[in-house]
């Protein structure tokens, strides 16, 4: 069969194997491609991988002979599922490849507000520890996670991972679920969202985006949080008013935070987030840990080899 991935690069930027997939069919793969590019690439395409490539009634109308779509992601924000359901095309997407990715990369976020080691080890470069009159210098309070209370929004599959680490550095736990009736260990409390923004020491979010929780970081609960809180997102930009978020780190609503995904990807270099002292931006990498993205390749090549089996698994 013929397989296309139309956007690799970020998947794949040439440090691991695509092996699993192309042992399944006559696969090519494109770094980027334009509207402009598409019919000539998925002429012949039967199976097509995206990432954030937009599956919409513009891009689908040029694959001509598409039978199934694989994207190399879990969310699907990119893809008009209406239409492509209407077509009877068979769509999945992979989950869980990057669970651990993601949870490492939480706690870095804390670490990194909490202890500012970037900013300890830039002052050591600049020669102030060696002009330092004492064997020490610490000019930030530097608090322990232990005893801290970490809230997370969304008790997913990385919630419950990032709770159980949580849990292991001595920190209360607290969370918020749509599925309260869910199974979780003794040291979890599900309670209400007021009490999540009230009561959170460190907020992480792990939800996918719905209408429902659209900007659910906003003027109202981030006026709700500790004056000390920290919010880590990793989930999706949408999830932030950032012009709320903004207001509340300029004004000491919250103490910190720790955004590795924004409402417009890449930034406009104004985006005044990107530059806010009490604010690191990392660049939407938490899930892109070498294991993960090998996890993930290896997922795409399973739901297309159910596919040419007859089944449809992963299916959205």
């Amino acid at each position: 069969m013929e397989i296309v991935f139309l956007d690799a690069f970020t998947n794949n930027p040439g440090d691991i194997s695509f092996d699993a997939i192309s042992s399944l069919g006559n696969l090519t793969v494109y770094d980027r491609t334009t509207l402009d590019q598409l019919t000539e690439r998925t002429k012949s395409a039967e199976i097509v991988i995206v990432n954030k490539f937009s599956i919409n009634e513009d891009t689908l109308s040029l694959m001509p002979v598409v039978k199934y779509i694989v994207v190399a992601a879990t969310g699907v924000n990119n893809i008009d599922l209406n239409l492509v359901k209407s077509k009877n095309i068979p769509l999945s997407n992979v989950r869980g490849y990057s669970t651990e990715s993601v949870t490492q990369h939480v706690f870095a976020s804390i670490f990194t507000l909490l202890n500012r080691i970037e900013y300890y080890d830039a002052e050591v470069k600049k020669g102030r520890w060696s002009k330092s009159p004492d064997f020490c210098f610490y000019d930030h309070a530097i608090k322990e996670v232990s005893g801290l209370t970490l809230g997370i929004f969304g008790f997913g599959t990385i919630g419950s991972r990032v709770g159980e680490v949580a849990h292991a550095f001595g920190m209360n736990v607290i969370a918020t679920t749509q599925n309260t009736s869910k199974d979780k260990p003794e040291y979890v409390h599900f309670i209400p969202i007021e009490t999540l923004f009230a009561d959170s020491d460190i907020l992480t979010l792990h939800t996918p985006l719905t209408e429902d929780n659209k900007e659910i970081i906003n003027q109202k609960n981030l006026k709700s949080m500790k004056k000390e809180a920290l919010l880590i997102n990793t989930a999706r930009g949408g999830l932030v008013n950032e012009r709320d978020l903004f207001y509340a780190l300029d004004h000491g609503l919250i103490a910190g935070a720790a955004l590795d995904v924004l409402q417009q990807e890449p930034p406009h270099y104004s985006n005044p987030l990107v530059n806010h002292v009490k604010c690191l931006v990392t660049p939407h990498i938490a899930w892109a840990s070498t294991n993960a993205r090998k996890k993930l390749l290896e997922g795409v090549a399973e739901n297309i080899y159910a596919f040419q089996q007859g089944k449809v698994i992963n299916g959205v």
